[in-house]
């Protein structure tokens, strides 16, 4: 892996091969960003990064790498800096698992696999972002989280405990950001159609499309405000009247 000169706007991408990295990607590309693409599969990091510049990417470098196990994530992000010439202007984490719930609930192995892939690994990415970004006063940390982190559902409160612990992460180092000019968003997603997804039965009008996500992270990114977004927007009310639901109803329902 070799360094290259920062050409327009440089990205770190961990997890580019999930189906909203890679819509983020092409969105980006497509504005002569140059990136660092993290992922496992360096076949397919290849051909996200020929992609990217067939759309106009100024350079795009492939990072084939485990997130969730890596062992040394300060320094390895260092490296990925490094390679877009010393500075950054966004980061975006897009790598989890939905995990198995009814499994973890009786296996040490599964819940500690939802948790290291969600919030464990994703908070020591998080933590060198933030170091990074405060040291050159500007850029945005973009993390995707979801609104099963705003109430413990019997369905996936271990993904939603890592979630919603990854949700008040962000807040945090936004504050610690805020002084330097810098920024840190969560964006909250519901239901989106992706691989992670492809067990669940879709239909009505909750479920968004990768690219109509990336669309709005690309908006985002160009002018962060908020450390929490919902996407698509209607969930925050939604997950305002979840939240309000009192105990003694809530546990009669099977959500």
């Amino acid at each position: 892996m070799t360094s290259i000169a920062k050409v327009g706007r440089g990205y770190i991408i961990l997890g580019a091969l999930s189906a909203i990295g890679e819509a983020t990607v092409r969105r980006l590309a497509a504005e002569g960003g140059s990136f660092v693409l993290a992922g496992r599969d360096a076949s397919r990091l290849a051909a996200v990064a020929a992609d990217s510049q067939a759309r106009g990417a100024s350079r795009a470098v492939v990072w084939p790498t485990d997130l969730a196990e890596a062992l040394n994530k300060s320094a390895e992000f260092t490296k990925m800096v490094d390679a877009l010439g010393g500075q950054v202007d966004g980061v975006l984490i897009f790598y989890g698992v939905l995990g198995d719930q009814k499994m973890a609930e009786g296996s040490d192995a599964e819940l500690e696999r939802i948790l290291i892939n969600n919030f464990n690994s994703q908070a020591a990415w998080c933590n060198a972002a933030a170091a990074v970004l405060e040291r050159q006063r500007r850029g945005t940390l973009l993390v995707v989280s979801s609104v099963a982190g705003d109430r413990g559902r019997q369905s996936n409160y271990v993904y939603g405990a890592a979630k919603g612990a990854m949700t008040i992460l962000m807040q945090g180092i936004s504050h610690r950001l805020a002084a330097s000019g810098a920024y840190a968003v969560a964006v909250k997603l519901g239901f989106v159609d992706t691989p992670m997804t492809a067990h669940i039965k879709k239909s009505g009008p909750l479920w968004a499309k990768p690219d109509d996500i990336a669309a709005s992270l690309c908006k985002i990114l160009r002018k962060p405000g908020s450390p929490v977004v919902y996407l698509p927007w209607f969930w925050r009310p939604i997950m305002t009247i979840i939240k309000a639901v009192p105990s003694g109803i809530f546990h009669r329902t099977k959500l």
